[in-house]
Parts: structure tokens; sequence; C-alpha cells
């Protein structure tokens, strides 16, 4: 199972990232159907500030690990993020 966590202050940042996630989650799906992920949404200023510096602008962290921070990250992206983190 990945631990997907979504970190931002803001609602909407959150909302938006997340939905991308979903839908890159969804196409991995026909590759890997046991694939599984747990996506927790974080707000807490300090919590946000354990993994990066910017508390408005999203934060992606798959397996503990910041693949993106203070950018809008694509689908696709997150797809290759998600892929590479299933991979053995």
């Amino acid at each position: 199972m990945l631990q997907v966590k979504i970190l931002s202050i803001l609602f909407a940042e959150r909302y938006a990232l997340r939905r991308l996630v979903t839908q890159a989650y969804q196409d991995l799906l026909t590759r890997h159907p046991e694939l599984q992920i747990e996506i927790r949404e974080i707000y807490d200023p300090s919590t946000i500030g354990q993994y990066a510096r910017v508390l408005s602008l999203p934060t992606l962290v798959i397996n503990e690990k910041v693949v993106s921070s203070g950018t809008h990250p694509t689908r696709e992206q997150i797809g290759s993020w998600l892929e590479k983190a299933v991979a053995p």
C-alpha cells in the first residue's frame, strides 16, 4: 500500500492535488490492479513544516518522500512518481 500525503493550509490546493492523485491512481490500476493507496490531507502548519517551507502551495509526499513542493504537478508527473513508488 502506498502512503500519500497532501500538505497545504489551503483547502483548494489540497482538493486540486487530491483529484490529480486520484486520477493518476486510476490510470495505474490498469497495470497494477492490486495497488492500494491511502491518501491523507494535512493542513497543520507545524506538520507541513516538517516536510516543506511553503505552507500554502501544495506538497506531495509518497511513502515519506517529498516528490513535489511549492508547485502544481501534472497528472502525468504524479503517475510517474506513483509508478516509481510501486517498483520494487
